[in-house]
């Protein structure tokens, strides 16, 4: 026998082994196919599915329409391990139990899956903090004091029930998300099933998929919402048992890890430039005489706002419509015609925005579809371009924009169409506006509809102004850019005070949504806490008798802090003052996927104590926010990473890697700046689109070399879509102590050619400079 011959042998014998012992794949009992394709550069997608299933991949609202590349691996049998290359990762397959083990090409372990025999999808943990998970957080322990326990950031130690809810405590509205990010290096999102997360044990998670009963198939309304079904979850219809659609992501690098999720749930559309302005909001009103003149009171006053928002009636005793749900304007309120009324607020330069909510599924059996419809699409009343025809009076009216409420009785995809409703609905009426809305209930994906979320209807405490900087943190990583709460609380009692208010409103001038809203109306009104009097108490609205409302209300002897209104005024004003920065943010939560408000993860993601850090965050890359959260507060402890920090209030410089004790009073909440940060700050301004009669400050914050790339639009338009914007790269060279400013537009795109003066100024000394930039490259030396 040659030895070709004997070769030749071999090779069948191995052949016929390997088809001998080759493992078929099954899950949930039955023969699947295991297939997996580049996601993106640092991602893939995972797809395991029943060969029954007839779809190459499962249908997810959250994720979206783009092509996909061809699987690298397509297994329905396996026998020994495989391994393969899928763009920058490195995958191997091992059978029985069916695991797949990711690295990338650095040899850094990314993250193990094991589908076990039950259904269920293990994965590692290591000892650092997992973040994501959507908004909220844990429901109290019943007959524990949730004001006394720590504040979940880190989800470990849980196991993490995934069930959406109203909310009040200290994390407001919960919407999860299975986007899991493991802060050693990895991350995760399970498109599909929905599943609960088990992060109890140390070092293994447990994804447990949802299994529907017959009572989930039975849609929510509005009257059995508290049985708490399936509001919130996909339609039990959706659900295909043994279906995995799962995303596996390198996040080593933080930026890229958000750049791969915003490629894979649409990027993040620009938003009107007001909407980054202060809001106002209202419950209660008398009438149109007390509206405006509340109007009048904020430009008397010269304290800044943008939006006034008006509560529905039945939400509260009078609001702008007749009861919710309705498109009708409240006789009561509006005593000459709404359309004068409304002028007369857009003459005072305020957006108006209207509180909805949406009918019961006697008029809205589902929300679907898209605008303009597309073919096939069935043209019901849940539809929603039928649907939105109601809405196209009160824009024609002069309403700007809509705060949907409620809805929490709609199941996931009607969540997440409810978003795209009032976006598309909109630009089908003013196909050139930017839309804006604020929503109650968030999924992944809704960036690219415009997705605004608040928390909810929270208590009035400390805990919860605690509470709600980790879930916003939380909410920006997982969920979409723009997030906020109700400044001060939205359920009044004797823990509310001018104080607790002042230290929200801080807290809120750095958080996306910026708006004053809550029970008992001169409390949420920055001037309100200096006039002896609390307001509506919306009495007929809470249980209980009239004087036990007041008793738990806030104490009238709050009422007369005239200390209040200039603390608040000063933070009103900063937010417009860093509105050139704060927009700049908007821009890059489109281009990369970064939120505004940032984990210090995300820039120090080797820093292990940077990464557990939920009670500060990064306002941008520069900007370092610690917000006070403590009753009579006389100081904050402060981690600052590494690097040189220059405290925002005094300019004293601080060496990072360290925490530190900043002395506060109640004008006070620490704010550092990154050595080598260049922070545009305009002129205070009384609206964003008053125009500035001084020119914008670069603030210079020596010690290191840096950059920025300031953006600018029109701010209304969707203009930038078509590139239509003005970029100017701005590079500081700390040893030259030269600032050159040149053109800075993105790949694929051309700044339009501007002309704008700019102060420049060194913020260690009073050197200052006044220079014209006329498009071109021009160097300053300083």
């Amino acid at each position: 026998m040659t030895s070709f011959t004997k070769n030749i042998g071999r090779c069948l014998l191995l052949l016929q082994v390997t088809v001998a012992h080759a493992q078929s794949l099954t899950t949930a009992g039955l023969p699947a196919q295991l297939s997996i394709r580049q996601a993106g550069e640092h991602s893939i997608r995972v797809t395991l599915k029943p060969l029954s299933f007839p779809g190459d991949v499962p249908f997810s609202p959250a994720l979206a329409e783009r092509e996909y590349p061809a699987p690298v691996l397509i297994l329905t049998e396996l026998a020994a391990p495989i391994k393969k290359q899928v763009g920058d990762l490195s995958v191997e397959v091992r059978p029985d139990p069916l695991t797949i083990i990711v690295t990338n090409l650095k040899g850094e372990p990314i993250q193990q899956l094991v589908f076990r025999n039950d259904n269920t999808l293990s994965f590692v943990l290591h000892d650092a903090p997992v973040l994501g998970l959507g908004e909220g957080g844990h429901k109290p322990v019943s007959g524990l004091n949730w004001r006394t326990a720590p504040v979940e950031f880190d989800r470990r130690g849980r196991f993490q029930e995934m069930q959406p809810r109203w909310q009040s405590d200290a994390y407001g509205s919960r919407n999860p998300v299975p986007l899991l990010i493991g802060t050693e290096g990895w991350g995760l999102f399970i498109s599909s099933p929905w599943v609960q997360v088990d992060l109890e044990q140390k070092d293994q998670g447990v994804f447990l998929p949802w299994k529907p009963t017959a009572k989930d198939s039975l849609q929510q309304n509005e009257k059995n919402q508290g049985l708490a079904q399936s509001k919130g979850l996909p339609p039990a219809s959706s659900v295909i048992p043994g279906l995995y659609d799962l995303f596996v992501f390198d996040a080593h690098d933080p930026a890229a890890f958000m750049k791969e999720v915003a490629t894979i749930t649409g990027p993040a559309v620009m938003p009107p430039k007001w909407a980054l302005g202060y809001m106002q909001s209202h419950r209660t009103i008398r009438d149109e005489t007390q509206i405006i003149g509340i109007i009048d009171s904020f430009r008397a006053k010269k304290i800044p706002v943008d939006a006034v928002i008006y509560l529905g009636t039945g939400f509260t005793p009078r609001g702008w419509n007749t009861k919710q749900p309705s498109f009708s304007f409240n006789p009561e309120v509006f005593h000459r015609d709404p359309e004068a009324v409304l002028a007369d607020m857009h003459a005072r330069h305020v957006k108006v925005v209207m509180h909805m909510v949406p009918w019961d599924r006697d008029k809205l059996p589902t929300l679907h579809g898209s605008i303009p419809a597309k073919t096939g699409e069935a043209m019901d009343e849940g539809h929603i371009q039928n649907y939105w025809q109601q809405h196209v009076s009160l824009m024609k009216t002069g309403v700007d924009a809509f705060w949907p409420d409620e809805g929490d009785w709609f199941n996931l995809y009607e969540r997440i169409e409810r978003h795209r409703l009032y976006y598309e609905g909109p630009l089908s009426t003013l196909p050139d506006t930017r839309p804006w809305s604020l929503h109650r209930n968030g999924y992944l994906g809704i960036a690219r509809w415009g997705g605004w979320v608040w928390s909810g209807d929270t208590e009035s405490s400390w805990k919860t102004l605690e509470g709600q900087v980790a879930v916003g943190i939380n909410y920006s990583l997982s969920i979409s850019p723009y997030w906020g709460s109700d400044i001060g609380g939205f359920y009044s009692n004797v823990e509310k005070t001018g104080e607790l208010y002042a230290r929200w409103f801080q807290f809120g001038a750095f958080c996306p949504s910026f708006r004053s809203h809550g029970r008992t109306s001169m409390t949420i009104l920055p001037w309100g806490w200096g006039q002896g009097d609390r307001g509506d108490l919306e009495t007929s609205t809470k249980p209980g008798s009239d004087s036990e409302i007041v008793k738990r209300n806030v104490l009238i002897s709050e009422m007369n802090n005239p200390a209040i209104e200039p603390v608040v005024k000063k933070y009103d004003e900063l937010r417009y003052q860093l509105l050139p920065y704060t927009y700049t943010l908007a821009w890059e939560a489109r281009q990369t996927g970064m939120p505004l408000m940032r984990a210090l993860w995300l820039h120090y993601p080797d820093d292990e104590k940077a990464r557990d850090m939920g009670n500060e965050y990064l306002w941008g890359r520069d900007l370092l926010i610690a917000p006070v959260f403590e009753k009579g507060a006389v100081a904050r402890t402060v981690y600052l990473p590494k690097g040189d920090w220059y405290d925002w209030w005094t300019n004293t410089r601080q060496t990072g890697g360290q925490s530190i004790r900043r002395e506060v009073d109640l004008s006070v909440m620490p704010i550092y700046v990154r050595a080598g940060a260049i922070i545009p700050f305009d002129p205070v301004r009384q609206y964003t689109g008053e125009p500035l009669k001084e020119p914008t400050t670069l603030r210079i914050y020596p010690g290191a070399n840096g950059d920025f790339t300031l953006y600018e639009d029109d701010g209304i338009t969707l203009h930038y879509l078509k590139g239509k914007a003005s970029w100017v790269h701005m590079s500081w060279n700390d040893k030259a102590r030269t600032l050159i400013l040149r053109p800075g537009a993105p790949a694929g795109s051309t700044s339009q050619r501007v002309q704008q003066t700019f102060r420049v100024r060194v913020m260690t000394g009073r050197v200052e400079k006044t220079v014209e930039y006329k498009g071109s490259e021009l160097a300053v030396k300083l």
